[in-house]
């Protein structure tokens, strides 16, 4: 895909530069809008104008839509008052809503007051919902039906007003706004017969979510029971929208970016890398930066604590680093293993104890195993071929049984500390990797000097 779109860049800059437009407007008519989009990343800006302008009214809409914000706004400062409302009557309001979300405030204004008044009611009660809820990612944009109508008068209406709806598939039945079922266009078309009253065909058992409800759970739902869309209900049971499957994949994609990123140690920023200017990723990345070297000051006096012990013992230093990291490396498998159960909600912090047992048992095995093969690359690798006389048999012994140990410590702390995480209402993803190795370094080297005190002291 990248090569095709470099090749599709590099063409439609030399028809640019002979001025052949008609030739590329036949080009970005057989392109679907997501990748003309992507084609319009890699032009230069001053060109997107005229290219844009190239495009059919309705496919305009659309690559407008799946563009980045900066070239979105550059183009809403370059569209006369006629062009912004052209491109704003072919936006669904979920995505007219996105678009107000990302804008600085003089172009937001400006996109209201070219909106017509119905759009700009609905983008404004969605912007009043909280950020990250269902109602913020909804649509209102979707097929009502009344119970008594015949299946003859509800295609009828379908034909009338789908043409405007973002989905119409599935058809929602209320009365005074209330949620009494649903139809889908296959049992109207192939099942029922014209007479059919739609009460008669609907399924009354629907599944849906309230405007609070976090927007995560909402693509889970949709993802759980293979939803094209899922209704969506204020306090009073009464519907307001449709969050639809294309919503709760850019909603997937969002929170697994989050989670990657508070993974490794750093601020989520909602920019992508090649946005993120410097002072960004410095912004994102020094905070935790400063909280982990703080933090491992723990560790410096641990070894100070023990400084008397590495003298009489010095051989132990060497081994130090393989310690903590067979233990930051074990508590992070544990942690995200755990982060992702909970993140697909396969388990939750009643289950905890579960959890530590599990782990206890994986640890115990993987501590066994690595001991010993530690105990054979310290007597055959530093004993013997690196010839490490100070390497002895009981030395080697200590390491193995504090990994051991480590390993099993690791893994209970990984395992649990994520479901802690949830259960005080903060994101799991802030006890993976750095946080944990952070705090198995230090548990790692008490175990460590413990063993060796018991044992060589």
């Amino acid at each position: 895909m990248a090569e095709h779109t470099v090749t599709v860049e590099s063409t439609l800059s030399v028809l640019l530069e002979g001025k052949r437009y008609s030739t590329i407007k036949d080009i970005l008519v057989t392109m679907n809008p997501a990748d003309i989009a992507a084609v319009f990343e890699e032009l230069e800006t001053d060109r997107l104008p005229l290219l844009f302008r190239l495009l059919p009214k309705e496919m305009a809409a659309e690559t407008f839509v799946e563009m980045e914000p900066d070239n979105q706004e550059m183009l809403i400062r370059g569209f006369s008052d006629s062009e912004l409302r052209e491109v704003l009557d072919e936006l669904y309001v979920d995505d007219a809503v996105d678009i107000v979300e990302e804008m600085p405030a003089n172009v937001v204004r400006r996109i209201l007051s070219q909106a017509d008044p119905q759009m700009r009611k609905e983008i404004n009660e969605i912007l009043r919902y909280p950020e990250n809820s269902a109602g913020s990612i909804m649509t209102t944009e979707y097929v009502s039906l009344r119970p008594e109508m015949t299946v003859e008068e509800a295609i009828t209406r379908i034909r009338r007003t789908g043409v405007d709806k973002e989905t119409i598939y599935t058809c929602y039945v209320t009365k005074e706004r209330n949620l009494l079922g649903y139809v889908t266009v296959k049992d109207l078309l192939l099942v029922a017969d014209d007479d059919t009253t739609i009460s008669e065909l609907m399924d009354e058992n629907v599944i849906s979510v309230t405007t609070s409800t976090d927007q995560e759970e909402v693509a889970q739902a949709l993802s759980k029971y293979n939803f094209l869309a899922l209704p969506v209900v204020d306090n009073e049971k009464r519907m307001v929208g449709i969050v639809t499957f294309d919503d709760a994949m850019d909603v997937m994609q969002e929170e697994a970016t989050e989670d990657i990123e508070i993974m490794g140690g750093m601020t989520p920023s909602e920019k992508t890398y090649l946005r993120s200017n410097s002072f960004d990723l410095f912004k994102q990345r020094i905070p935790w930066l400063l909280l982990l070297m703080v933090s491992a000051t723990f560790t410096g006096m641990i070894i100070n604590h023990f400084e008397s012990a590495l003298m009489a013992q010095a051989v132990l230093t060497s081994f130090i680093p393989m310690l903590m990291g067979t233990g930051g490396n074990s508590g992070s498998q544990s942690a995200v293993t755990v982060i992702r159960a909970l993140s697909l909600g396969e388990i939750e912090f009643s289950d905890i104890f579960k959890v530590i047992w599990k782990e206890i048992r994986a640890a115990v095995l993987c501590g066994v195993a690595l001991a010993v093969a530690c105990f054979g690359k310290v007597m055959l690798v530093d004993r013997f071929l690196l010839r490490n006389e100070a390497v002895s048999p009981i030395v080697a012994a200590v390491i193995c049984i504090a990994m051991a140990f480590t390993v099993l410590a690791a893994k209970i702390i990984g395992g649990s500390l994520p479901l802690i995480a949830k259960k005080l209402k903060l994101d799991p993803a802030v006890m993976a990797s750095p946080f944990i190795t952070t705090i198995v370094d230090s548990l790692s080297l008490l175990i460590y000097f413990a063993v060796a005190t018991a044992i060589l002291f």
